[in-house]
């Protein structure tokens, strides 16, 4: 095993693989309570969704352990998740089949824009500036999610466009005093201590918050129903000229939205190469589509590399046995669907909450003796967090940075790869594709 995930070699154990996979399973198990209530609202049956998300999820994270070697989860997208439910069937009354093949045709599409090394490509040329960038800007994002998750900041409907939530519910005093543990846990090099604060807070949860409730321990799943939606994709009606265009923008968003996901995990995780290339970066490109396909097969939404797979690095996680464990504890999840209401999201916020922070740190990478690529990798980071999403982060980074070169008479130093990319983006936003 060790030869194999090279464990030793990377400057990691057994047993701090074992709990960086635990953790990350943790971080990102809400998915399959999440993923079900956003499709069922578009009429999918939900138990059907649970075991689909589960597969997905089992698939592509013993896909990019087992293959890729790196510590990175695969799950239903939430963003997409919501894209699918809300705009695809309910929006624009696509039937489920047809939006199942829809999904099957982007992770091929996505696929073969990996495997042919176009998302290599464009990594490649993702300025350095950017990259940081979309780190900060991940970090920031995963505050956000994880603050609003348990309603420590909440929306406002007037003035700035957030504000403090209740600070006296038991949910954000929870969190508070689990990131404050987390911080001191790490502080003190406790191993584990990210997944000891989730472990504890649910406990916690179990004993003193009357929301949470153990609902049993096992459940057989039934996967051939009539609810089933296992092989129930209409590709051909996903081939129809009105259903392509969303195919393709499904496509450009998983291509940037995955791609600096992966990149920000495996900086914070210390796997780039000494050219600031990812270490097995082909096959964790590859990995992510590949699910999607599965994911339209199987009946769920599209797939994607987790952000909360940062949870596990930070816990130590460096080699694809912690992503092998996620994938495990996923195919467990299966059989074992009550106990998935045991982990509040008090529970796994401080985690993230203690992630986003960690990834703050990219801003002391930022080159600001270069201050055009510095600036752009700043635009990139604040747009992240103020648009909630990471396309229009990189979208916008890129766009300042190529415009900031021609002001400031660096013509010279922008590479052709990067006005191309520059200019697919503008376009994929003004043509009104984006998601």
């Amino acid at each position: 095993m060790d030869n194999y995930f090279s464990i030793t070699q990377r400057g990691s154990t057994l047993k701090r693989e074992l709990i960086a996979g635990l953790t990350t399973f943790l971080a990102m198990v809400y998915s399959v309570i999440v993923v079900p209530n956003m499709l069922g609202a578009a009429g999918f049956d939900p138990g059907a969704v649970f075991i689909s998300t589960c597969m997905i999820a089992a698939f592509g994270s013993l896909l990019m352990g087992l293959w890729a070697n790196l510590p990175m989860a695969i799950g239903c997208a939430i963003s997409l998740t919501a894209f699918t439910a809300f705009s695809m069937v309910l929006g624009q009354g696509i039937s489920i089949p047809v939006t199942l093949g829809a999904i099957f045709l982007m992770g091929v599409v996505f696929t073969f824009v990996s495997v042919t090394g176009l998302r290599q490509w464009i990594l490649t040329n993702l300025p350095k500036g950017i990259a940081h960038g979309t780190g900060i800007g991940i970090g920031l994002f995963l505050l956000l999610i994880a603050t609003n998750s348990v309603q420590l900041i909440v929306g406002s409907d007037a003035g700035l466009p957030v504000k403090l939530g209740d600070i006296t519910s038991l949910p954000v005093i929870a969190a508070i005093v689990g990131l404050a543990a987390t911080i001191g846990f790490e502080r003190r090099g406790i191993p584990g201590g990210i997944l000891i604060v989730i472990v504890a807070l649910s406990v916690f949860g179990l004993i003193f918050d009357p929301a949470v409730k153990y609902q049993g321990l096992f459940a057989w799943p039934d996967l051939m129903s009539e609810q089933s939606l296992i092989g129930q994709l209409d590709i051909m009606g996903a081939l129809n000229p009105v259903v392509l265009p969303i195919v393709l923008a499904l496509v450009m968003t998983a291509i940037f939205d995955a791609t600096g996901t992966i990149r920000a995990v495996a900086g914070q995780a210390g796997l780039l190469d000494k050219d600031d290339k990812i270490i097995g970066g082909g096959r964790a490109l590859t990995s992510d589509s590949v699910s999607s396909i599965v994911a339209g097969a199987v009946g769920g939404a599209p797939a994607a590399v987790y952000i909360e797979s940062a949870a596990g690095t930070a816990a130590g996680g460096k080699t694809g046995l912690t992503a092998t464990i996620v994938g495990l504890l996923f195919v467990m999840m299966m059989f074992l669907a009550p106990l998935s209401y045991l982990v509040p999201a008090y529970a796994t916020a401080p985690a993230l909450m203690y992630v986003g922070l960690l990834m703050l740190s990219n801003v002391t990478k930022l080159d600001f003796n270069d201050k055009v690529d510095a600036m752009a990798g700043l635009t990139c980071a604040i747009f992240i967090i103020l648009s909630s999403n990471i396309v229009t982060g990189i979208m916008l980074g890129f766009v300042t940075l190529v415009i900031g070169r021609l002001c400031s008479g660096e013509w010279r130093a922008l590479k052709p790869g990067v006005i191309a990319i520059t200019l697919g983006l503008v376009i994929f936003y003004m043509g009104g594709w984006a998601i």
